[in-house]
């Protein structure tokens, strides 16, 4: 069962936001946090600057050893010096790492619970032209990608960029000609980080993109294993998931090169560096502008900044990965709210979806077609009156699945309007049990139930006997890695769920279908209990169901080709007079298993 939401859009795939997006995303999300991060960045700062104590020490040390100035109590106290910023040092990139870990992970968390909570309220056609695979790789391969990047972009961002920061300062502070030609070398990791960043992101874009075609493959053979089983198509869908998993690899295999392109400029730029300050170090010396401790405490400098800026840089790598996955988490989170909450559409001459008071449902001139192919809904008026039960039949591709999730909101009209209660409700042949308690289960869609309510709804739809037969009531686990219910009893415990929701509006699109002989008379008892006093649409798999209703509406491609009650259409002798021979006279033989589908093709 699902809760229809109505919501509308033309577009035909989930959305990737640009960078200033994400960043903008990113920025609201840190509210609340920004004070702690601005103390991330002193405590950073004043953390790393301890380091450059070494490098100096080190250099005051050289000097005293060569002017001959070194005794015991001057090698205590640089011993003492170096102990003492090494620990200081170590606790504030500790506590830095820590802090700013902590921070990165809330953020992540509800960057994570809006990207669930929208993607959940996203309305199924955008979904489906999207591709599922692409909404469940954005949730769980970019989600990953974002997380595992955590440990890598964290001691970048913090320590790397202080230490970098703060030997520059004293660098400079120490003889301004060794930042000079220090300097000089920067463009070649600019030239190199250029490069990068203008290949790196079009390649981990694709990377993304065939991860999602490979999920896409995947989830379509798992969903379709029946249909895959039953015409033998499992060697078929074998090759079509190894060729998508063959383009990540190729993909992945294009990332990883690139990185090692990038990584050969770091290292081209990091011996120039060493180079260009020893050579500088050297001329001073002879020059006698300088000593040979200060040339030592440049080279340790210039040794500690190489480290940090190979890793910010290489780290770009990650950031890359990482931002690609961000930018397609945000481009979901940051889909308006007029698209995935309440009625409405975007789709080219259609007007939005209304909602009716009194749980009604009215169609006007209503035209649907799949992605520019032919209507399979054509000029459609409608109307439902407020508590009345109507049943849809008629030849498989007549329309009416589709008609049934025009009405729901699922698929918006291309011309036309459609008004509906704000509660629908949905329920195909295809339920899902999910892994939990048979409690949480029912309670999904009324979460503040109580046993006496539930016990009400199982009673009512025929599933109190269930409830029997499990070991622990209404706690025992059912779903996945739980006790395994029949199709029929999922089924009930479908109707049971919709009872709790107590929707205005029930759509049951062959609710019962999956029914065997033994069984078919037990779902369709839960079906009218679970319609009972409330509007209804049936699209019936028996016509046994159809009789039931109020109503009955007869389809042909795509149009409404009868309408009225069981009686006055089988006393007008038309189409459904004709199949209700047919399945009276099948009843028999097949044990009342004949549906409308199967008799028309027929």
């Amino acid at each position: 069962m699902s809760a229809a939401s109505g919501t509308n859009t033309a577009e035909p795939g989930l959305p990737i936001a640009s960078g200033r997006e994400t960043g903008c995303e990113l920025w609201r999300l840190s509210r609340g946090h920004r004070a702690r991060l601005a103390a991330i960045g002193v405590l950073g700062v004043g953390g790393t600057s301890f380091g450059l104590i070494f490098p100096l020490v080190t250099g005051y040390f050289v000097d005293r050893v060569q002017t001959g100035t070194a005794d015991l109590g001057v090698v205590l106290t640089v011993t003492a010096v170096m102990v003492a910023a090494a620990v200081v040092g170590a606790v504030g990139s500790a506590v830095t790492i820590v802090l700013a870990t902590r921070t990165y992970h809330t953020i992540l968390a509800a960057l994570r619970e809006r990207l669930v909570g929208r993607a959940m309220t996203l309305p199924q056609h955008r979904v489906e032209r999207s591709g599922t695979g692409d909404l469940i790789s954005r949730s769980s391969d970019d989600v990953t990608t974002v997380a595992e990047a955590a440990p890598a972009v964290i001691g970048a961002v913090t320590t790397t960029v202080f230490t970098i920061l703060a030997s520059l300062a004293g660098l400079v502070a120490l003889d301004w000609p060794y930042a000079a030609v220090f300097a000089v070398t920067l463009p070649i990791y600019v030239v190199g980080m250029r490069w990068y960043l203008r290949t790196g992101p079009q390649v981990y874009r694709a990377e993304r993109a065939a991860m999602s075609a490979r999920a896409q493959q995947i989830v379509e053979s798992q969903r379709g294993y029946a249909t895959v089983i039953g015409f033998g198509l499992a060697e078929q869908r074998h090759h079509s998931v190894l060729r998508a998993s063959w383009g990540v690899a190729i993909q992945a295999a294009r990332a990883r090169t690139v990185q090692s392109m990038f990584n050969a400029r770091l290292n081209c730029a990091e011996c120039l560096s060493l180079a260009t300050v020893l050579v500088t170090g050297f001329l001073l010396i002879q020059a006698g502008s300088s000593t040979i401790g200060a040339a030592t405490a440049a080279m340790l400098l210039v040794l500690r900044l190489l480290e940090p800026i190979n890793q910010l840089l290489l780290v770009v790598d990650v950031v890359q990965s990482a931002a690609a996955s961000l930018n397609r988490i945000v481009g979901v989170t940051a889909i308006p709210d007029a698209e995935t909450s309440g009625p409405g559409t975007s789709e080219p001459g259609a007007r939005e979806h209304g909602t009716t008071e009194d749980g009604s449902v009215r169609l006007r001139e209503v035209s649907f077609r799949y992605d520019g192919g032919p209507r399979v809904l054509d000029d459609i008026d409608l109307d439902i009156p407020a508590g009345r039960q109507l049943a849809v039949v008629g030849a498989s591709g007549a329309g009416k699945t589709t008609l049934a999730a025009v009405i729901a909101g699922i698929h918006p009209p291309e011309t036309g309007t459609v008004s509906r209660p704000e509660r629908t409700a949905v329920i195909t042949q295809e339920v899902h049990v999910f892994a939990g308690t048979l409690r949480e289960n029912l309670t999904l869609s009324a979460p503040e139930a109580s046993d006496q309510e539930i016990r009400q709804a199982l009673e009512a739809t025929g599933a109190a006997a269930i409830l029997e037969l499990l070991p622990d009531g209404l706690e025992t686990r059912v779903g996945s890695g739980g006790h395994q219910f029949t199709d029929a009893q999922a089924q009930q415990i479908a109707l049971a769920r919709l009872l709790l929701f107590d929707p205005e509006l029930a759509i049951f699109d062959e609710a019962t279908a999956e029914a065997g002989s033994t069984q078919s008379s037990l779902l369709d008892r839960a079906a009218e209990a679970a319609l009972r006093g409330r509007t209804g649409l049936v699209i019936a798999h028996r016509l046994s169901q159809a009789a039931a209703c109020d109503r009955i509406v007869v389809m042909e491609h795509g149009r409404i080709s009868e309408t009225g009650t069981h009686g006055e259409l089988v006393a007008a002798g038309g189409v459904y007079a004709s199949l209700w021979a047919a399945w009276e006279a099948g009843r028999d033989v097949t044990g009342g298993q004949l549906n409308s589908d199967s008799l028309r093709a027929g």
